[in-house]
C-alpha cells in the first residue's frame, strides 16, 4: 500500500476541502495511508467529520502573508490571483521551507493537490509525484475566470517572478507562469467538460463532481419538519467575513440580499455558514429562517427547490450534481465564473453586487427577489439542471479518482 499526502491552499472555507476529502477517504477505504494538510478552522471540522488523519502545521513558522484582497476579488484568471497572493520574494522564500518540511515529515509516495503551488513545488523539489485535483478555471489550459471576454489585458501582475528567484535556489527551472506549475504529472478536472472546459490540448481527466459527505449523513430532524407547503430555499454564503473588518472577498452580502429579498416572501429558508459563526452584526434572523453551522448539503440540496449561494465551485458541484436551480450572487471573479456557467447551462440565474470603497457589496434587493420568483416558477431552469445532473452520472467521481492516483502512484 502507499502513502498519500492530500494538499490544498489553506484556507478557511469548506470548497477546497469538500472536493478533495472523498478523494483521501476513498484512498484510505483502500487501504492506503492518507493525510490531508489544511490546518484552517473550518476545514478540520470536515476532514474529522470524514475519520481523516488531519496533519498540523510543521514546526517551522509560516509567515504572516500580506494578500492583496483587492487582486484576489478582482483576478482575471489563477496567474492574476496568485500576483496577489505571492506579493513578495521574502514570503516565498520563508513559506516553501514549511511545505518543504511538511513533505519530508510525512514522506508520501505522492502528493495529491488543489490549488497550492507552493505544496507543487516542494514535491517537484523533493521529486514525489504530484497528482493535481482542479476545476476547469483553475487549471493552465482555461480560459481564465473572465472567460467570456476576448482577451486577457496586458501588464496583469503576477507572482511568478518572485517565485522564479526562490526556487532558482533548489535548482529548479523557472516557471513561465505560476499556474503552470499546477498542472501535475496526472491532472484530474472536478466537473464535466461543459462545467469546466479547458483547451482540447490540455492533458486532463474529468472526474465529475466531487462533492463530500459521510455516507450515514443525515438531515438535522428539525429540517425535515419544514412545512412542504412553501418553496424551501437553502442559503450558502460560504465564510461571511474572513477578517474582523469588511474585506472584499467577504461573503456576508448573500445573508444580506437573503434578508432582505426573502423575510417577506411566502418562503421557508434555511442557512447554512459551513462551521462560521453568524457574524453578530446580522442581529434577530426572519421568523421564516432557520440557521445551523453545518448541514450535509447533498441532502440539503435534494431537500431545497432552490440554493441562494456565493458561486464556489463545490457548491456549483452539489447543485448540479442533485439538479437543483440556483440564484448565485458571486463576491469574486472565480466565483462570478462559475455562476456564468450555471446561467448558461440554464439551471440559474446570477445577481451581480457592487462593491464600496470600503469593501462592503450590495445588491439591487428588487432584481434579486424578481431572480428567485423567476427561478422558483419557470420549470425550465429545474429542467436544465436535472439533465445536467444525468450527464455527470457518466463520470467516475472519487472511487474513479483514487483508482487513477493510485495506478499513477503505485506504477511508477
Amino acid at each position: 500500500m502507499a502513502r498519500f499526502l492530500i494538499t490544498m491552499l489553506p484556507a478557511n472555507d469548506l470548497g477546497l476541502p469538500t472536493r478533495m476529502i472523498p478523494i483521501a477517504r476513498s484512498l484510505a477505504d483502500r487501504g492506503h495511508e492518507v493525510a490531508v494538510f489544511n490546518p484552517a478552522p473550518a476545514p478540520g471540522k470536515l476532514i474529522a467529520e470524514a475519520g481523516l488523519t488531519s496533519l498540523p502545521m510543521p514546526a517551522r513558522p509560516m509567515p504572516a502573508p500580506v494578500f492583496d484582497l483587492r487582486q484576489l476579488s478582482e483576478a482575471w484568471d489563477v496567474e492574476h490571483f496568485f500576483g496577489g497572493v505571492y506579493t513578495s520574494e521574502e514570503y516565498v522564500r520563508e513559506a516553501l521551507p514549511v511545505y518543504l518540511d511538511l513533505i519530508r515529515d510525512y514522506a508520501p509516495d505522492a502528493v495529491v493537490d488543489s490549488f497550492d503551488p507552493l505544496a507543487c513545488l516542494a514535491a517537484r523539489i523533493l521529486k514525489r509525484p504530484l497528482a493535481t485535483v482542479l476545476q476547469g478555471n483553475f487549471h493552465p489550459a482555461s480560459g481564465g475566470f473572465k472567460w467570456w471576454e476576448t482577451r486577457r489585458p496586458t501588464g496583469l501582475s503576477s507572482g511568478t517572478a518572485h517565485v522564479n528567484k526562490v526556487i532558482a535556489e533548489y535548482g529548479l527551472a523557472p516557471l513561465n507562469r505560476c499556474v503552470d506549475v499546477m498542472a501535475g504529472d496526472l491532472s484530474l478536472i472536478v466537473g464535466t467538460p461543459e462545467t469546466d472546459p479547458v483547451a482540447e490540448h490540455a492533458n486532463v481527466t474529468y472526474i465529475g463532481p466531487m462533492v463530500f459527505q459521510r455516507g450515514d449523513a443525515a438531515l438535522p430532524a428539525w429540517v425535515n419538519e419544514i412545512s412542504r407547503e412553501r418553496p424551501l430555499i437553502w442559503v450558502y454564503p460560504g465564510n461571511p467575513r474572513y477578517a474582523p473588518v469588511a474585506t472584499p472577498i467577504d461573503s456576508i452580502v448573500v445573508i444580506r440580499a437573503a434578508i432582505a429579498g426573502l423575510a417577506d416572501a411566502p418562503v421557508e429558508v434555511v442557512l447554512t455558514t459551513g462551521f462560521q459563526e453568524l457574524p453578530k452584526e446580522i442581529g434577530v434572523l426572519p421568523k421564516n429562517f432557520r440557521h445551523a453551522a453545518y448541514v450535509p448539503g447533498l441532502l440539503m440540496a435534494e431537500r431545497c427547490d432552490l440554493i441562494v449561494f456565493h458561486g464556489g465551485h463545490s457548491s456549483v458541484m452539489t447543485t448540479l450534481k442533485v439538479g437543483t436551480p440556483a440564484v448565485i450572487i458571486p463576491t469574486i471573479t472565480e466565483r462570478e465564473s462559475n455562476a456564468r456557467r450555471v446561467a448558461l447551462l440554464g439551471a440559474g440565474e446570477v445577481v451581480m453586487p457592487e462593491i464600496d470603497e470600503s469593501g462592503e457589496k450590495s445588491i439591487d434587493v428588487t432584481e434579486f427577489s424578481a431572480m428567485v420568483k423567476r427561478v422558483l416558477n419557470e420549470p425550465s431552469y429545474r429542467q436544465s439542471a436535472k439533465r445536467v445532473a444525468k450527464s455527470m452520472q457518466h463520470f467516475g467521481g472519487a472511487q474513479s479518482a483514487s483508482e487513477m492516483v493510485e495506478k499513477f502512484t503505485c506504477g511508477r
